[in-house]
């Protein structure tokens, strides 16, 4: 089975605060919309991006109406709808708004546990508690601990 996602800012940044952006390279094809790469840009190109595997695309985010959202989200969401890929974000707001367009979701406690099952990496339970310890992901305990088992019961 390919998979294919796009990915707002989120899941770049916290996966690169934990120097875990290869975990990326689970999905066969992946998505960032210029404006997500703007907005990350903007912050520094995180270490570890450039030997990523993903494909830059235009968006027009104004087809996504969603005020609290930001441009990046709105891309992201735009490309996931058309190009019928699953979204990458930790946002709350964009998790509900793309569910409610119909697009699946994964967040990056989703990722590591889809890497986790393709065999793409092991330590799954360890980056999963570096995600809430070390970033500036807020994830709870919670969250956390469901990843885990999730993890056990494949």
């Amino acid at each position: 089975m390919t998979l294919a996602a796009v990915s707002d800012a989120g899941p770049l940044i916290h996966f690169a605060e934990i120097d875990s952006l290869e975990l990326l390279a689970t999905f066969d094809t992946l998505l960032v919309p210029k404006t997500v790469y703007e907005e990350v840009e903007s912050g520094g190109v995180p270490a570890g991006l450039s030997d990523l595997s993903y494909e830059l695309v235009e968006a027009d985010e104004r087809r996504v109406d969603e005020t609290e959202l930001d441009a990046g989200e709105r891309a992201a969401i735009a490309i996931a709808k058309d190009r019928s890929v699953v979204l990458l974000t930790d946002d709350l707001a964009a998790r509900e708004a793309a569910t409610d367009a119909g697009v699946d979701v994964h967040g990056t406690v989703g990722i590591i546990a889809l890497g986790y099952g393709r065999k793409v990496l092991g330590k799954a339970k360890s980056r999963m508690r570096a995600l809430q310890r070390e970033t500036s992901l807020f994830i709870s305990e919670t969250v956390v601990e469901r990843g885990i088992q999730m993890l056990d019961e494949q």
